[in-house]
């Protein structure tokens, strides 16, 4: 990679000494910004201003307090790559090399104010460096997926009526097959070391070489699409001053992870529940974390046996949270409180979270039913207003004074909530509902299962049965199948309801995951349905 910002934006930073070098004194669950769970929701209130920018009223400020001596020396983004490259940036430089894509935006893109903008970018650092200028100039970044088709990105472009779309090399071919049926699309940048005819090249036009405090180093591996990189490589981290750090691998490795919490200083790791599934797999023996102090998971429910494997090798519990792409953290598992193994514990203190019956009515503890959020008589600050272009489906989201999560639990007693499942992942089998969590829950409990997916599969009889996905650990892949199958299934008989055990049973090689590591359940099911 080239080298193309003047050398005084990429001094190397040392890390501060508030970054211990080891956590031997290092009590796990100790809150660093509040006392307790209850002052925390007791306390909270939230200021909105009429006007607010996140680029101005938030990194510019870090960056004053950076030149005022009033934070540590942290680089803000801290960025590395499988090839030995290296990006160590300030607020000071996000603030300064972020105006420079802004211009690019305005002046070579002519956007304006609540235009719309697609960015499909990998892990690379103009993709922070976009959301930054995006906010900066007020037009509305739209995130997508690297593994978006053709179709996607074509879907994406007409419905969004983008004016402008910023991608790499390899995607650019579906922009441009894609392009002649997008009338509002006029501008299409590129992050490229070639030239590409019909693009504008940002290498060409910016020349640059690529709870929480300010000493804290967070890495969040979820995927540049995924709303999750907005809350924790965006927003979250650099709201209280504290360093992003990213390490762009094409796929997720578990060797590479662990190595990388092990050579950097990073006291945050935030993955999803399969990616620690991964990691527990690994003979971690080797592996000597001297700085991480607080894990975190969320995107899909985790098993509390891999919660409890991850705290017996790394003596740190991981603290999971629930939220969607249409809200921000909606509950979760805070520091001083005691958590509940595969529960998504408590709500966050900006909203009022219920279990409902289909009419709305909020049901007692211990009940299933639909998560919602109460929007009414004031909609809370945090959840999205509406769905562009789109009444119907906005409309579909209300249940009375609630908004609809589109998610399936239940609160028990002490308040603590726990996920059943997306209501359309839901399984109907002779007249009974069966969650897909507790039964993969089940199948993690036998040796021979490494990961699985369960899914709804057609059933002329029942309707519709529960299948079970499942990938073998090594030691069992030459028994016999059919056996196998009989003693797993006699295995979740046991575990749970005999009615939940999986009557389909499919041992595959591996399961399709999402670069972040999250089971694309949806692709199962999707496989299942389409053969009737």
């Amino acid at each position: 990679m080239q080298t193309l910002l003047r050398a005084k934006y990429f001094q190397r930073r040392t890390i501060p000494g508030s970054v211990r070098a080891l956590h031997k004194d290092y009590r796990p669950g100790i809150p660093q910004n509040f006392s307790n769970y209850e002052s925390m929701k007791q306390d909270f209130k939230l200021e909105v201003p009429e006007y607010f920018n996140f680029a101005k009223d938030v990194l510019d400020q870090w960056t004053n307090m950076e030149k005022a001596g009033k934070r540590p020396s942290n680089p803000a983004f801290w960025w590395i790559n499988g090839n030995g490259e290296e990006v160590r940036w300030s607020f000071e430089d996000l603030g300064s090399l972020s105006r420079k894509f802004a211009n690019i935006l305005t002046e070579a893109c002519a956007l304006q104010r609540g235009d719309r903008v697609i960015v499909i970018l990998p892990g690379i650092p103009e993709w922070w460096l976009a959301n930054i200028a995006c906010m900066r100039t007020g037009t509305v970044l739209i995130p997508g997926t690297t593994q978006l088709t053709q179709k996607d990105i074509l879907y994406r472009l007409q419905s969004s009526k983008a004016k402008c779309i910023i991608t790499n090399e390899v995607l650019a071919p579906a922009v441009d097959a894609v392009a002649s049926e997008c009338e509002n699309l006029h501008s299409k940048l590129i992050v490229s070391q070639k030239p590409r005819e019909g693009w504008q090249n940002l290498k060409e036009m910016m020349k640059f070489w690529l709870d929480l405090t300010p000493s804290d180093v967070i890495w969040n591996t979820s995927d540049t699409g995924w709303a999750k990189s907005a809350w924790s490589s965006v927003f979250s981290p650099w709201i209280q001053g504290a360093c992003v750090f990213a390490h762009y691998l094409p796929r997720f490795e578990p060797t590479s992870i662990l190595q990388t919490l092990c050579k950097f200083p990073i006291t945050v790791f935030c993955s999803a529940p399969t990616a620690y599934r991964m990691l527990v797999r690994n003979d971690k023996a080797s592996y000597k974390f001297k700085s991480l102090k607080h894990c975190l998971s969320a995107g899909e429910p985790i098993n509390p046996e891999v919660i409890e494997q991850w705290r017996n090798k790394t003596g740190l519990d991981i603290y999971e949270g629930y939220g969607q792409t249409e809200t921000v953290l909606i509950c979760g598992n805070f520091k001083g409180m005691k958590i509940k193994p595969g529960s998504m514990g408590k709500p966050s203190p900006a909203f009022d979270v219920k279990i409902l019956d289909a009419n709305g009515n909020v049901l007692p503890p211990g009940q299933e039913g639909d998560i919602g959020i109460q929007v009414l008589p004031n909609r809370p600050c945090g959840l999205f207003t509406h769905y562009i272009d789109d009444p119907t489906k906005t409309a579909s989201t209300l249940r009375g004074n609630f908004y609809i999560t589109g998610d399936r639990g239940y609160m028990d007693e002490d308040g603590y909530f726990w996920f059943v499942a997306r209501s359309d992942d839901i399984i109907l089998s002779s007249g009974y509902r069966i969650g897909p969590f507790e039964v993969e829950s089940a199948l993690s409990d036998h040796p021979a299962v490494a990961e699985s997916a369960v899914v709804s599969s057609p059933d002329p009889i029942r309707g519709e049965v529960v299948k079970a996905f499942i990938v073998l650990n090594p030691d069992y892949k030459s028994h016999d199948q059919e056996q196998l199958k009989k003693e797993i299934q006699e295995h979740v008989k046991k575990t749970t309801a005999p009615y939940k055990y999986p009557r389909k049973v499919e041992f595959i090689q591996e399961l399709p995951k999402t670069v972040s590591g999250k089971i694309k359940r949806k692709e199962l099911k999707k496989t299942e349905w389409e053969t009737i």
